[in-house]
């Protein structure tokens, strides 16, 4: 039973704690789009996505006005893109490109923040649609505003596809190329996955999976400033205390994004999927993961301790999210994104966190290596090579781990690039300066570890 001091206690975790919905996101299965002719192709894709989601913005600010949830993102998913590009005749890059576009202009028409699909499953090898559509991926990101790409290069059940790991790295760098006047933003809606899941509402990485259906409604919630918050009334208090207090806070979190799914869900006629509990931060201050590990004690976020306070807090926000509702999904837990953090931003700009402990935060963490930006001149194979350090983590620890960095073309350690909105601010960081290009350029698979041979 609800009761009133639990509504007033709502109220000022979404007025004074930065708490709000980060995203309603409908899935849409585009398989019956699916044609040999290009033009055909592309004036089915147009027509579903903008006949499916032609109300959920409007839905989504209804929702928002009427329970004063602040929704910041109404976005959609689609099926891989690669799968379309499959069927064409004619298995170009510019056909995908092409495809690209028509995505960009149908999420413009429907006025949705961002779509994401333009995607490829390659944890065992590529296909030649596969192939074509992640060479596009540069042009496609350059000529296109809200599309959203991601590639799977692994899982723990087939390894890592070590080929598709080196031709990611160039495709980065060729993408921060192509949109160097934007300080390499075409990398910031570009991420590289080990176990991608079906059902994530977050960009860049959301894809309508195979084992979805027709169309479906999943929500992202985010709420680092409401745990931090809560941590606040507990100072000194042993783990146990600060476990509990951040179940209780994310049970919460989880019961409002659940509210705001099934709404969106009725009014749209569209099945409700899931809810992912994921702190997702912002530039805003107090709105910050990195606050949060710091509230438990520590002096600087990346200092010796944050990987145990960080594992804590990721794992009582996954035990508070799923007694709230059955149906959490997507990636929940806690983001680490450098650029969209106050606090990790402040942390990287001081020298408390390096590369080398965000990998290993990313042991523990939600997803990885997100929004780092790197010096121009990083080579394509070291960039690669990070990749395949994430894809061993997720492998081996059968998560889900991402990169998503951004080789600042021009720039360098100690300089800046500026994004906007949610996606912040990012100092640049250092990378090794040894080689490991003749590791990356082997080829090949990466086995799949005994844990895979479950059955």
């Amino acid at each position: 039973m609800i009761n009133p001091f639990e509504i007033l206690e709502t109220i000022n975790m979404i007025d004074k704690e930065n708490l709000d919905i980060r995203t309603i996101t409908m899935g849409i299965s585009l398989k019956d789009c699916a044609n040999p002719d290009i033009d055909t192709a592309c004036e089915k894709i147009y027509k579903k996505i903008t006949e499916k989601a032609k109300n959920l913005v409007a839905v989504g600010c209804d929702i928002e006005n009427q329970y004063g949830i602040p929704i910041i993102n109404k976005r959609i998913s689609i099926t891989p893109i690669a799968n379309i590009v499959d069927a064409l005749a004619e298995k170009t890059t510019e056909n995908c490109v092409k495809i690209a576009r028509t995505l960009d202009k149908a999420a413009k028409a429907v006025g949705v923040n961002f779509i994401g699909g333009y995607s490829a499953l390659v944890h065992k090898a590529m296909t030649e649609g596969e192939a074509a559509l992640i060479e596009s991926i540069p042009e496609a990101l350059a000529t296109t505003d809200i599309v959203c790409s991601s590639v799977n290069v692994g899982t723990t059940k087939a390894g890592i596809n070590m080929d598709a790991v080196l031709k990611m790295g160039e495709i980065i760098r060729h993408t921060a190329e192509k949109t160097a006047d934007k300080n390499g933003f075409g990398c910031a809606k570009l991420v590289v996955f080990m176990n991608a899941v079906e059902d994530n509402p977050f960009m860049a990485g959301a894809f309508h999976g195979e084992g979805e259906g027709e169309c479906v409604i999943n929500v992202g919630v985010s709420g680092p400033g409401v745990v931090k918050c809560a941590l606040e009334k507990v100072k000194g208090e042993p783990f146990g205390v600060v476990a509990e207090t951040i179940k209780k806070t994310a049970f919460k979190i989880t019961r409002m994004g659940e509210l705001v799914a099934q709404e969106a869900s009725k009014r749209l006629g569209v099945p409700f999927g899931i809810v992912d509990l994921s702190l997702a931060p912002t530039p805003a201050v107090g709105d910050s993961v990195a606050y949060i590990l710091e509230e438990m004690g520590l002096e600087k976020c990346g200092t010796h301790g944050t990987t145990a306070a960080l594992a804590l807090l990721n794992d009582a926000v996954k035990k508070g999210g799923v007694m709230a509702s059955s149906y959490v999904g997507g990636l929940s837990g806690a983001f680490i994104p450098v650029s969209e953090d106050a606090g990790m931003i402040s942390a990287a700009k001081c020298g408390a966190l390096a590369l080398s402990k965000l990998e290993a935060m990313t042991c523990v963490c939600s997803v990885g290596l997100d929004m780092i930006a790197i010096p121009g001149d990083t080579p394509a194979e070291t960039i690669s090579a990070i990749i395949a350090d994430e894809a061993a983590i997720g492998m081996i620890n059968t998560k889900t781990t991402a990169v998503r960095i951004i080789p600042a073309i021009g720039k360098n350690i100690g300089d800046t690039v500026e994004f906007g909105g949610l996606l912040g601010t990012a100092p640049i960081m250092e990378v090794s300066k040894y080689s490991s290009a003749e590791f990356v350029k082997r080829g090949g698979r990466i086995p799949a570890p005994l844990q895979a041979l479950k059955n």
